[in-house]
């Protein structure tokens, strides 16, 4: 009897841990195993929580650290989402480079010591690296427009050149690609097994940066891509204005903005100071200093872990970097304020867009042509347009970063098309100018193409000064 009663309390105190367990599970305050990619192996539609949260205030590392964008981790993305009676009609894709050597060097110190040749077992690793390499060496004599022709198809020096893609570059792009095919290509079928060059169109900046970015991209979402079906297109200036680049109104808002953030820099007392110091360690007048950008080679110190530069009067250190980090996120939070970069956004972007929502267009019609587009491009592609589109909240581009317009056919109305506006994977369609509104008064989950295509021929001029009426009578206008 005593027996039989000691193993009934057993059996209820394991019955009160098994339900006491189950319980704290279920209102998650204990973690539960987690299958691949994060997603409890219980419930596939629960994520487990980003480990990489924001601080509470800007802290010029965690930034610094979003703006060297180190490969790490599968990214999650919502490129491809839509109801599902939509039908994705083309894609258009605009990347900054990825991570690069620096432009610049902070005189008299040494120049980082950073590897350019793609090496499998060095990190960042993609599974497609030697690939890439191998397919690249295939690749010359292929057919590009000049001077394209003559440029290095992946980087390979011992020591990098200046401004010359890196390991982590070609990496962040193959993953990049990757994502998008997965997506686009797997998911949505966007192109027939069998594509055609007209189908895919691709233009790059005359850098061997934005080349090989842009042929890394490609080959993360076209392994193995047969080299006679591929055309890219060279682009001789950084805003893509291609044939309408002349635009005095802009370059007099450019001018204004220059001088803007040069008063704002000589109001910044701690920046003086800091760049006074580094100048006394390196001996050169704090103006050379300046001159020389540090900020570009400390960047590069900083995002391949390499300790800062030493003289016999001391180091650059963290510090230097915290300061000149923070004033140029203050800088971009007075730019926003100001307005002066708003109007040579306005004006540097337009040619690109009224580009791209021609295409649009043509896609929309049912007109046969390109359903996939890439832009391999620069922070200074990429940086008018997010402020054009009005997405002041979206951050200054980092190394990789893409944003994507997509165009879909509503199936149940075939004749209504609509657009998403996606950047490093987050969608802003509902934050943009010509799109914020939508929501709040149409219940369609959605926006019409038709709000870009009037933003760009029309709503653009008017936030400008609300008389021009085409990208030429702004560009010329009197007294701007």
């Amino acid at each position: 009897m005593l027996f039989r009663n000691r193993f009934l309390l057993l059996l209820a105190l394991a019955a009160l841990l098994a339900f006491l367990s189950l319980s704290l599970q279920f209102f998650h305050l204990i973690p539960v195993s987690a299958a691949k990619d994060g997603v409890s192996s219980k419930s596939r539609k629960r994520l487990m929580p980003n480990p990489v949260t924001e601080p509470p205030v800007t802290d010029p590392v965690y930034e610094a650290l979003l703006y060297c964008n180190i490969p790490s981790m599968a990214e999650r993305s919502m490129e491809g989402h839509a109801p599902h009676h939509f039908k994705l009609v083309s894609v258009h894709v605009f990347i900054r480079h990825g991570d690069r050597y620096p432009l610049y060097t902070i005189p008299k110190t040494k120049r980082p010591e950073v590897d350019c040749t793609l090496v499998a077992n060095r990190k960042p690793y993609h599974p497609k690296l030697e690939a890439f390499v191998s397919h690249m060496a295939k690749g010359p004599g292929a057919s590009f427009e000049s001077p394209l022709n003559s440029l290095p198809l992946y980087p390979n020096h011992p020591l990098c050149e200046m401004g010359e893609l890196t390991q982590t570059g070609v990496v962040q792009h193959l993953q990049n690609g990757q994502l998008l095919r997965d997506i686009y290509l797997k998911k949505h079928k966007l192109l027939p097994h069998n594509w055609s060059t007209e189908q895919l169109y691709l233009e790059t900046t005359g850098k061997s940066r934005t080349l090989q970015s842009g042929l890394a991209l490609l080959y993360g979402f076209l392994p193995d891509f047969d080299w006679k079906r591929i055309y890219f297109r060279h682009q001789p200036s950084a805003l893509f204005c291609s044939g309408s680049c002349y635009c005095p109104v802009r370059n007099q808002y450019l001018e204004k903005e220059q001088r803007r953030q040069y008063l704002f820099r000589l109001k910044n007392g701690p920046l003086d100071r800091t760049y006074g110091d580094m100048a006394r360690i390196v001996d050169i007048p704090i103006k050379q200093l300046r001159a020389a950008n540090p900020i570009d080679s400390m960047l590069c110190h900083f995002c391949h872990n390499v300790s800062f530069p030493c003289t016999r009067s001391g180091c650059i250190d963290m510090e230097h970097f915290k300061v000149i980090k923070a004033h140029q996120l203050d800088d971009e939070r007075e730019r926003r304020e100001k307005k002066l970069y708003f109007g040579y956004s306005l004006l540097g972007a337009h040619p690109i867009l009224n580009q791209t929502i021609d295409r649009m267009q043509r896609a929309a019609q049912g007109k046969k042509g390109e359903l996939f587009t890439l832009y391999s491009a620069h922070d200074v592609t990429l940086s008018p347009i997010l402020s054009a589109l009005g997405l002041s909240e979206a951050r200054f581009p980092r190394f990789a970063a893409r944003l994507i317009f997509e165009l879909w056919q509503d199936r149940e109305k075939p004749r209504e098309h609509s657009v998403r506006i996606l950047y490093n994977g987050i969608d802003f369609t509902f934050h943009t100018s010509f799109c914020q509104d939508h929501h709040k008064r149409s219940p369609k989950h959605m926006c019409p193409l038709e709000n870009l295509v009037h933003f760009v021929k029309r709503d653009m001029f008017v936030a400008l000064d609300g008389n021009s009426t085409n990208y030429y009578d702004a560009c010329h206008r009197e007294g701007a």
